[in-house]
């Protein structure tokens, strides 16, 4: 299948977005669900990274220059050709019956504050595109986003505060975020913690509590819905608002399923004198930050969380 986006927010065309440019319209890829039998990204050794690290280095000053536009942007180009391949084309995202995606996980923590515990970093994703490795702070998987109301306290306030602006539930099958973690495992060496995560039991769901953007620097993450369908099976999405935009009008309050882009963050508990490391035995945390979605309509089959996600245990 081919898509293609439109766009139909253009008082926002100067505003930078976490998922490309100036504004996230443009002329999008190809979307192919792919095949079980699929080519895999092969586990890459550390002499292959210590290659890898060298031609970049090498190439770097070449390369410095070699910029192009993406979605009123000037990127680098390998850059942008991640950009295309995950936001545009959405290819190599995590779901459920897909092949495995052909991506790297990696991450580097950072020193905590003088008092913190906590050790920080970004996941970063290295994606292999037709034999060429691009990094990207972007990965997509195939969830459903919550914009149900939620139930509020008698004297009228959300029983889940903010819910809806600044952060929201999307909800994915058990093997996908396993999947996930399993990436998470292989690329950084550390094991992964369900902090952060409700489970459904019931129907083998794991809801996500994902963060989004929401202050005024910040760029709010953009909604996308399919448009229509030709008779050569090419769709089309458009941009209706941002997610708390889409959040405001009633009849978009449902539960909308399609890919979810995010990126990711991780921490670990540790001491500001002792770096953690995986050997030790610590779990993970992964933290989403929802920056883009691209629903395909409306879905039934999702009971949404309301108010008390621990009666799911």
């Amino acid at each position: 299948k081919r898509y293609r986006m439109t766009n139909m927010m253009s008082n926002n065309a100067k505003r930078v977005r976490a998922d490309g440019g100036n504004d996230i319209s443009g002329a999008a890829g190809g979307h192919r669900t792919m095949s079980n039998d699929a080519i895999i990204l092969p586990k890459i050794s550390a002499d292959h990274n210590d290659q890898v690290a060298q031609r970049d280095d090498e190439e770097s000053h070449a390369n410095a220059g070699k910029t192009v536009l993406w979605r009123g942007n000037l990127v680098a180009e390998k850059e942008a050709k991640a950009l295309c391949h995950v936001f545009d084309d959405m290819q190599d995202h995590f779901g459920h019956q897909r092949a495995d995606p052909r991506v790297r996980f990696n991450a580097k923590l950072n020193h905590p504050s003088r008092d913190g515990q906590m050790w920080f970093g970004d996941l970063d994703f290295t994606y292999n595109i037709n034999g060429e490795y691009c990094n990207l702070s972007y990965i997509g998987m195939d969830v459903c986003v919550d914009l149900c109301p939620k139930l509020v306290h008698k004297h009228g306030q959300l029983r889940l505060k903010n819910y809806g602006s600044s952060w929201v539930y999307v909800y994915l099958p058990q093997m996908t975020l396993d999947k996930f973690k399993s990436y998470v495992k292989t690329g950084t060496g550390w094991d992964v913690s369900d902090g952060g995560t409700v489970y459904d039991p019931n129907r083998n769901l794991v809801a996500i509590e994902a963060k989004i953007h929401h202050e005024p620097e910040q760029p709010k993450p953009s909604f996308w819905a399919v448009k229509d369908k030709d008779a050569s099976g090419d769709m089309s999405f458009s941009r209706i608002g941002s997610v708390q935009e889409v959040n405001e009008h009633p009849h978009q309050q449902r539960i909308h399923r399609g890919v979810g882009i995010f990126s990711v963050s991780v921490e670990v508990e540790g001491s500001p004198n002792f770096k953690p490391t995986p050997r030790a035995g610590d779990e993970a945390n992964l933290c989403f930050t929802l920056v883009s979605v691209r629903t395909w309509g409306i879905t039934d089959c999702v009971a949404p969380i309301v108010h008390a996600p621990n009666k799911w245990y």
